[in-house]
């Protein structure tokens, strides 16, 4: 025993570590995640395992803060790390340094963890898309310069709308592209040249477009203040890049198309406009020209020159109506003359109608009396030939034959000056005619008025 070299169970186990490290180099290692834990310190903890064996692993903080995937129980992994052993618990474990899925379905499963992750943040929401100017001047174009997909974005932008283009050359497969395809971004952003921006590429298979699911790449389209086409491979293909972009484009050709309008259906459309402004300008004009017309006639209407040709009219229409007054005086002289008689014929038919009804009265009074005075008879016959008498002297034509007239005011007389009043029209009526009179000024009778 003494001569027997004894060993601790730590120094037993610091040995084979270092027999460990210094033996295996860092290594790739498959298998599936059991028992993963993400702890509060933010190391992961889960074993590696395969139908036969299994792995304890160890995923540090300041090594698993890059994963661009959540890691879950089941989940086929390849992880690269290097093995060593923990001396208190005398296990070997495998310190992992960087982890991804393998295999196609778990490049799948990869590309919807990310999306998933990259959409509960926002990065996918219509509210945060910019709109696409609607006549840019220039395009910043981010992708291989030997690419089919820029040839067929040039060819569909000479023959669309010729525009400033810029390339920004980058690579757009493998592990480099997604640097290259971020810093062109950024340049143009950076330079304020261009309008907008397209990433794009042809088709491929689907670790060919890889590099378009890059989380950083996605944040940087999303920090983009240019909008930004995102045209990955074909119509069937969808890339991160597609959902974070302002616009996504089934082609790069589509990419083109709807980057700019179509010239042909622009200058259409604005032969269509031009002939809509001939038409209402044509329209205004007219409607202007008539306004016009319209506005001289008024403005002539109210010449001077015209309104002195107005009032000559109005005098010569004077003057030929006071050349018809010795015609209508005439006529009313006649008219006068017929009223005149047809009194005359009143007054004739009542004396005799009072003759006959007094010589009534007398026979009447002879039956009765039979026999009456002379000197009665006599006193009769007198009174008769009195009021006959009074009636000639009271004969309207006598007495207007003495210098009177008759006033009227339409058909009411005129009795008394506050009959009428100064500017009214009246009309006398003389022996031998009517005159028409205009009232100047009216004095009245005081002494009338004291005896009144």
């Amino acid at each position: 025993m003494n001569e027997m070299m004894v060993f601790t169970v730590y120094e037993v186990s610091l040995h084979i570590r270092q027999v460990l490290e210094t033996s295996l180099e860092p290594l790739y290692i498959s298998g599936e995640i059991s028992n993963f834990t993400h702890h509060s310190s933010g190391h992961m903890y889960f074993n590696l395992k395969d139908p036969n064996a299994t792995l304890r692993c160890t995923f540090f903080k300041g090594v698993n803060y890059s994963l661009n995937f959540k890691p879950e129980d089941g989940m086929q992994v390849v992880c690269f790390g290097k093995i060593t052993l923990y001396e208190k618990s005398g296990t070997y474990n495998l310190n992992v340094t960087s982890m991804q899925l393998s295999g196609q379905g778990d490049l799948a499963r990869q590309f919807e963890l990310l999306k998933q992750r990259l959409d509960s943040e926002g990065l996918f929401d219509s509210a945060h898309k910019q709109a696409l100017p609607r006549y840019p001047e220039s395009i910043g174009i981010v992708s291989s310069p030997t690419g089919a997909a820029i040839q067929d974005i040039m060819n569909i932008l000479k023959r669309r709308f010729p525009v400033k283009v810029y390339l920004y050359p980058a690579l757009v497969q493998g592990s480099e592209a997604p640097a290259q395809l971020i810093e062109g971004i950024q340049f143009f952003n950076r330079e304020k040249q261009v309008d907008l921006i397209i990433l794009t590429r042809g088709g491929g298979s689907q670790e060919d477009l890889w590099a378009f699911n890059d989380e950083k790449l996605a944040r940087a389209i999303f920090a983009s203040s240019l909008p930004v086409i995102s045209a990955v491979g074909h119509e069937i293909d969808f890339s991160i890049s597609d959902f974070v972009a302002d616009h996504r484009s089934p082609t790069p050709s589509a990419a083109a198309e709807l980057a700019v309008p179509d010239r042909t259906e622009l200058l259409a459309y604005l032969e269509v406009l031009s002939k809509r402004i001939d038409h209402i300008m044509r329209k205004e004009i007219q409607s202007k020209a008539e306004a016009l017309k319209h506005a001289e006639l008024v403005h002539l209407s109210h010449h001077p020159q015209d309104r002195i040709n107005r009032k000559a009219q109005q005098l010569d229409m004077i003057a030929l109506a006071f050349d018809e007054v010795p015609r209508v005086l005439k006529n009313k002289a006649g008219e006068f003359r017929t009223v005149e008689q047809a009194f005359i014929n009143a007054a004739r038919f009542v004396l005799q109608t009072k003759n006959l009804k007094y010589k009534a009265r007398l026979d009447r009074l002879e039956l009765i009396l039979n026999q009456t005075p002379q000197q009665y008879v006599s006193k009769l016959e007198d009174k008769l030939n009195l009021l006959e008498m009074s009636l000639q002297v009271n004969s309207p034509q006598l007495i207007m034959a003495k210098g009177y007239c008759i006033l009227r005011k339409g058909t009411e007389l005129i009795r008394s000056v506050q009959d009428t009043k100064a500017g009214e029209r009246l009309e006398a009526c003389l022996r031998d005619g009517k005159l028409d009179l205009s009232v100047l000024k009216i004095a009245k009778d005081e002494a009338v008025e004291s005896r009144d």
